[in-house]
This record gives structure tokens, C-alpha cells and sequence, in this order.
């Protein structure tokens, strides 16, 4: 595939010197601006700034039946997923819910085996609540499309309130919600909530906020002025940012302004040493700072410490690691974790090259670029259901296609998770797959960037034609050219320690990218370490510099244009800069593009 093209990040200038005037740094008032903030105001992470709860529909209506089944009593059964997001939601709800006033013999969970009972609220999982005596079931990061589910739930004579974030379901191109008392989701028709982003931990923390307001009204707590001072206090829910933020790094939902909100709460309140034993003990265990954490922690360290338990062995683990309170519980819990990640990174290193075998001789067959296909979708029977969704994500990096990746499951389903490229929205094709198909998709879903499918073996080769019909219909040639938005150069006097923790102190993520560089340097020494790292000695603006290209084996020449990221290395406690190079262009072929006035 070929190298990206590096094409300058379009920025107003007028929108960066307000900020400069609002007292914003220089360069972070050109990196913001860049990413469409135009005044102060929206940098502001406090949260009286946070969307209000009562936009988002539903919350209030769920806060209502929370609020009698406290009062009454009832047995609450929260049904997880068995992801980062759904972990952290689930610890949210149960957390929350507690400092609400349920009492421990009044709350379970459930949480489905991704290879036993598959995704979502499923009639068998709904039998497992009964069996605890489940009266109320709350969904969490699940439930807007198990309509089956519900159903039975409902048939029981349950209550059933669903949180959730993903798409609704749709049978004959109509969207088709499941009967419960009440559903939660920004992505519902008929919801106005601006942020249609949240993670599924943020819709269950905006229902609390809801359920806190509603216990208030009730005179529930402690109020002077309606002669209930002696009631108890209300309860900060702000001690659980850090999980909300966690979730919501993990998930990779776009990091729009409510969100970054969320996660720079929990990001301070971590760096400040006030976060949940559990988080504390995943910081230790992956051997990272928690006085310096930054969003990508959560997206490289914790959060897929807590999904290794749901790809490869129990998401119990991950759930029971953020819902102690016990420091050497959290420890011992924590260290499983990291166990099971070492494990689910040999599996994935493992099939992920057999994947590549699988893609490359796919690509062999089309000697002209122009003729490799738009879309991929790859399968073995060795392959590991639990981490079909992390290969996915790596090849579509490789070849910037959409792709599926699927293992046979232990039903003799193949199970196949997907990811795909901006500007094509995976779980509307694999809709549209379904129209022109019928029956070959067992059942879909997902979000536009990430989806997942079940269908027969005998059924793969149908949909992997299909697939790359629909792609080849949707996608043209500038959604399948890869590029990198660059940042353009960074000023010799931006590289400083200082700079770096300046910049990790930021959130970013996407929709809301990680400042990225480009520069003109000259190569003075390269050399290969670990066999697959090219690390580089470069002169730059006058000045030798250290940088490191992982995973990339290929020499460069003499002067190239590199795309990096500023980063510090420390070693036997000495810090250094370090520019972490993402890719590279020999400079005579002019790699950065500007784009049009």
C-alpha cells in the first residue's frame, strides 16, 4: 500500500488569536483552533459546563423507576458488556446506585461470555438475572437492539430500563426499538442531547446525575430550606470520573466537547491520587504514572488490560478489579489482568500474522493498486474469537480498508468483528448487506467506525462479496487515499520537557487528534533495534536530535520530510526528547499538501 500523504491541518488563524488573547499558550491556541475550538469558553472542562441530564431523553423517566425501586426495595440487576466500556459502566452503575442508598443484599450484575452467550441482553442472560432474583434489570453500554431480550423480560414481569449508545436496530429498513419501561440512548430517534458521542459509562453516569436530581426532588436529602436538614447528605458523583473517564478513552468515542469534559474530570481526579483502588492497581500493574496519567493510558494500558479479561477469560475479573474497594484485592486483581493481556498479545501476534499471510496473498492477486479491492474481510478456522476485533483494527491500518475479521465460535458460528476508515459507515453496509442477502447475516450491529456480524461458514464467501460490493459502491478514490493530518513544523523553541507534559496534560483523541508534526530534517545515522525499530539520529533545525520509528525496518534517505509526534524517553531516571516518527517522505517529493483556500 502506499505511503500517506501528509496534508496540513486547515486552522483559522483568527480563532487562534483569540485564544492567544484569552491567555492560551501560543501553540496550544494554533493546535485548538486547528481542531475547531474558537473561543475559551469551550476549553473550559468544569462541570457546571457539562450538558445538562435533562436533555437527554429518557433520563428522567429512568431516574423515576430508579428512584421507586429504591424506595421499595426491589433486587436491581445491572447486565454489562464485556468490554472496557461496559466493565466501567457497570462499576458506575453498581457504585452509584450504592451511594444512592442501595444496599449491597439489593445489587448484582450479570455479564455475558462472549463466547457462550455472545453480545448484548440476550433471553438466556436474562434467565441468569432471575436466578438472582433480579426484579429490575438495567442495561449498561447494551440493550437498545435486543429486542428478544427485552421481550422476555418483560414476560417475566421484570423491569427493564436500558442504557445504551449503539445504534437501534432496524428490520426492513425501518429502526425498531425493544419494549422496555424506558430507554436511555443518545442515538434513539426523537432525542435532542447534543453529544450524541457519549460511551456507554457516560450514559449511565448522565442517568445517575438524573436519579440524583429526582432522590432531591423527593426530599431524600439533607435540605434546610424544606425542613429535611437531618436527612443525608447528597452524594458526589464525581468520585466516579475516573471509571467514567476510563470507559470513554477505551471505547474510542469521538471526543467531542462534553466528552473531553468527562475525561479531563477523571483525568485530574486521578493525577490528584483520588481514583478507585482498582484503577490505582491497573496503573501499578501496567507500570504507569497515575500523577502524570493522560488519555492514553486509558486507551493503550488500562483499558486493554480490562478487555483481555472479556476476549480471553471473564470480563468478572475486570468488573470485581473496579468495584473493590480493598487495595490488595485491587493489586491481586489487577495483576490477573495484566496476566491475561500478556496472553491475549501472544494470541493476537500470533493470528494477526496469519492474517497478514491471509491479506497479503489476497493483495498478490491484484498486481495494480488500482485493483485491490475496497474492502477486506478475512477468516480462519485457528483464529481466536476474542481477538478478531484488535486484528481487524491492525490490518485496516496496514491497508487503510474497511475490514472484517471472523473466528468460528463455539456454536460453529463465525463471529466477525470490523472497523473501517472515515467516511463509510460499517454498520449501514453490513444493513445493506442484509437487504441484498437475506439470511445470510444470523444478526449485526455496531457503530459506523466498528460492527460486528454472525453468519454461517457455508455463508462467508457470499458475504465477503457482498461486502466489497457495497464498499466498492460507497467508496471512492479520496476516502481510499490514506493521509495523515499534519500539524505542519513545531518551532525549535517548542522542544522542551516542558512542551510534552504540556501537551499530555491535554485530552485528546478522536475527532479531537493528538498534535502530529512535520518537519524537514536530515538523516545522520540510522539503525535497526529490535530488529524491527528504526531508531534515528537527525539534524534539525541546526541541532541533532533522537528519534525512533516502530515498526518500521526500511531505510530512509539522506533528507526526508518526517511526520512525528514529540514524546520523552527515560531511561536510568534521565529524560530526553524524543520525536516519535509516524511516517516519512523523501523531501524533493513535496509530501505536505495544503488544502485549498
Amino acid at each position: 500500500m502506499n505511503a500517506p500523504t501528509l496534508t496540513l491541518r486547515p486552522g483559522s488563524p483568527r480563532s487562534a488569536w483569540a485564544l492567544e488573547q484569552a491567555g492560551v499558550p501560543p501553540l496550544l491556541a494554533r493546535l485548538f483552533a486547528a481542531r475547531g475550538v474558537r473561543s475559551a469558553e469551550e476549553l473550559d472542562d468544569g462541570l457546571a459546563r457539562l450538558l445538562p441530564p435533562s436533555d437527554l431523553l429518557g433520563a428522567a423517566k429512568a431516574a423515576s423507576l430508579l428512584a421507586d425501586a429504591l424506595r421499595d426495595r426491589l433486587r436491581l440487576c445491572v447486565v454489562a458488556d464485556y468490554d472496557c466500556d461496559g466493565a466501567t459502566a457497570c462499576a458506575v452503575a453498581l457504585r452509584g446506585l450504592a451511594l444512592m442508598g442501595a444496599s449491597p443484599d439489593r445489587l448484582g450484575y450479570v455479564v455475558p461470555d462472549r463466547a457462550v452467550h455472545g453480545y448484548g441482553l440476550t433471553p438466556t442472560i436474562v434467565d441468569l438475572a432471575l436466578a438472582q432474583g433480579a426484579q429490575v434489570l438495567l442495561t449498561v453500554d447494551n440493550g437498545v437492539a435486543s429486542l428478544a431480550g427485552v421481550a422476555h423480560a418483560r414476560a417475566k414481569g421484570l423491569i427493564v430500563i436500558v442504557t445504551d449508545h449503539h445504534l437501534p436496530a432496524q428490520v426492513d429498513g425501518e429502526i425498531v426499538l425493544p419494549d422496555a419501561q424506558v430507554i436511555v440512548n443518545p442515538n434513539q430517534p426523537g432525542c435532542g442531547f447534543a453529544s450524541k458521542h457519549l460511551a456507554g459509562v457516560g450514559v449511565i453516569f448522565y442517568v445517575l446525575l438524573a436519579l440524583r436530581s429526582e432522590l432531591r426532588s423527593r426530599g431524600v436529602y439533607a435540605d434546610a430550606a424544606n425542613g429535611n436538614a437531618s436527612a443525608p447528605a447528597q452524594p458526589k458523583l464525581d468520585a466516579l470520573l475516573d471509571l467514567v473517564a476510563l470507559g470513554t478513552v477505551a471505547d474510542v468515542v469521538r471526543l467531542d466537547a462534553n466528552n473531553r469534559r468527562l475525561v479531563a474530570q477523571g483525568l485530574k481526579r486521578i493525577r490528584a491520587g483520588r481514583m478507585q483502588a482498582g484503577v490505582a492497581a491497573l496503573f501499578a500493574a501496567a507500570g504507569r504514572d497515575a500523577s502524570r496519567a493522560a488519555g492514553f493510558d486509558f486507551g493503550f494500558a488500562l483499558g486493554p488490560r480490562i478487555n483481555a479479561a472479556g476476549r480471553l477469560s471473564d470480563m468478572t475479573l475486570g468488573i470485581e478489579c473496579l468495584l473493590t474497594d480493598e487495595p490488595a484485592r485491587a493489586a491481586q486483581l489487577a495483576q490477573q489482568l495484566d496476566s491475561i493481556n500478556r496472553e491475549r498479545r501472544e494470541v493476537e501476534s500470533g493470528m494477526r500474522e496469519q492474517a497478514e499471510s491471509l491479506l497479503h496473498a489476497l493483495l498478490q492477486q491484484h498486481h495494480d493498486p488500482q485493483a485491490i479491492p475496497p474492502a477486506f474481510a478475512i477468516y480462519d478456522r485457528d483464529f481466536h474469537e476474542g481477538v478478531v476485533g484488535i486484528v481487524a483494527s491492525r490490518l485496516k491500518e496496514q491497508v487503510h480498508r474497511p475490514t472484517f475479521v471472523f473466528a468460528r465460535g463455539q456454536d460453529g458460528l463465525l463471529k466477525g468483528s470490523g472497523r473501517s476508515i472515515e467516511g463509510f459507515h460499517l454498520r449501514d453496509a453490513l444493513d445493506l448487506v442484509s437487504k441484498r442477502h437475506p439470511g445470510v447475516l444470523k444478526k449485526f450491529g455496531g457503530h459506523a467506525m466498528a460492527a460486528g456480524c454472525t453468519l454461517d461458514e457455508a455463508d462467508f464467501a457470499t458475504f465477503q462479496a457482498a461486502f466489497q460490493q457495497v464498499a466498492r459502491e460507497g467508496l471512492d478514490a479520496t476516502t481510499l487515499e490514506r493521509r495523515l493530518l499534519s500539524d505542519g513544523p513545531l518551532g525549535i523553541e517548542h522542544f522542551t520537557i516542558d512542551t510534552v507534559q504540556s501537551l499530555n496534560a491535554q485530552v485528546w483523541g478522536p475527532s479531537f487528534e493528538a498534535p502530529l508534526f512535520s518537519d524537514e530534517v536530515e538523516v545522520v545515522n540510522q539503525r535497526l533495534v529490535g530488529e524491527k525499530h528504526l531508531k534515528l539520529n537527525i539534524r534539525h533545525g541546526g541541532t541533532l536530535r533522537d528519534a525512533i520509528w516502530f515498526g518500521h525496518i526500511d531505510p530512509l534517505p539522506p533528507r526526508v520530510t518526517l511526520a512525528y509526534r514529540l514524546s520523552v524517553d527515560e531511561y536510568n531516571g534521565r529524560q530526553r526528547l524524543q520525536m516519535i516518527v509516524e511516517s516519512a517522505q523523501p523531501s524533493a517529493e513535496r509530501s505536505v499538501s495544503f488544502p485549498s483556500p
